[in-house]
């Protein structure tokens, strides 16, 4: 080392990298909640302002100033030292580390709790339910199909669903309007508008089918109202009522998964239905409205 007292420390400059560094954080964790665009633009800036930010941090020290004396005899030299590591790189380096360790110890169970479940199936069955012949439903007519859909769960897993045979499409497929009876504002039954004729009720194989004549559906809860292909009317509802896919096996029509409906365009089998990911009651799927709403668990049944 000089006697010249002149020697300073390398102290990394002032960088605004971990500023951009924190808003990309920022930003993941509202994309958690709001988006997935969002979500995907915090990941791009924490990853690039955190590159530059270690670069910084990193960086070798310039090299220090020869020394003008000759060394004396047993005299070290920084040369003999090798680089040095200051007190305040030291410090930066331990202080990232240690809060990179306790963020990683209380966000990773959080997401885990509260993000994982909205990508996995959660373990709910999505088995078909054969409603019996298609010749139990008579064209332009609602029945109500009540049924289990797990027998062996029991009654905690019977459903209903509004089904109407629409004839054939312009291609000669079947075509049948399959709704679901919950409400897609919290999730409370809903009622068929109009009589219902228990006189000609059917017990199919464990499916009660009992014919309606169904103007539209309505809400006892809260005043949610959909008319006759389950676009929402009036009430707090935010989107149509959601859907089964249905195919035909052996003449049997069978259920298969929800979806959830923007919009129905038209009626019977002329309708135009906007499909999209099965989502939570008082979730929106359309509109700019979907954006504030957290990620649908995809696959659900409801």
């Amino acid at each position: 080392m000089s006697d010249d007292q002149r020697d300073t420390p390398h102290v990394p400059a002032p960088s605004l990298w971990p500023i951009g560094f924190a808003i990309g954080v920022a930003c993941i964790l509202v994309g958690l909640v709001v988006s997935v665009p969002a979500l995907i633009v915090g990941v791009i800036l924490t990853l690039v302002f955190g590159a530059l930010w270690l670069r910084d941090v990193f960086a070798p020290a310039p090299a220090p100033a020869p020394a003008v004396e000759t060394p004396r005899y047993g005299q070290i030299t920084e040369a003999d030292l090798g680089t040095p590591v200051d007190r305040a790189t030291f410090l930066s380096l331990a202080t990232i580390g240690v809060n990179g360790l306790i963020g990683a110890g209380l966000a990773i169970p959080v997401l885990g709790f509260g993000v994982l479940p909205s990508f996995l199936d959660e373990g709910v069955d999505t088995h078909e339910v054969d409603l019996g012949p298609i010749t139990n439903f008579p064209e332009g007519q609602y029945v109500i199909a009540t049924y289990l859909e797990n027998p062996d769960q029991g009654e905690v897993s019977r459903r209903t669903a509004f089904v109407r045979n629409n004839g054939l499409t312009d291609d000669g497929v079947p075509s049948f309007t399959t709704i679901f009876s919950r409400c897609v504002h919290l999730g409370c039954p809903v009622q068929p508008n109009g009589p219902i004729d228990e006189e000609a009720k059917k017990d199919v194989k464990g499916v009660e089918l009992r014919p309606v004549l169904a103007a539209s559906f309505g809400c006892p809860c809260h005043g949610g109202l959909y008319d006759s292909e389950g676009n929402r009317n009036a009430g707090p509802p935010v989107r149509s009522l959601d859907r089964f896919e249905f195919s035909i096996k052996n003449g049997n029509l069978i259920l298969g998964r929800l979806f959830s409906v923007g919009r129905v365009d038209g009626t019977g089998a002329k309708a135009r239905i906007s499909k999209y990911y099965k989502a939570y009651p008082g979730v929106h799927v359309d509109g700019i409205e979907r954006f504030l709403y957290p990620i649908p668990t995809p696959g659900s049944r409801g």
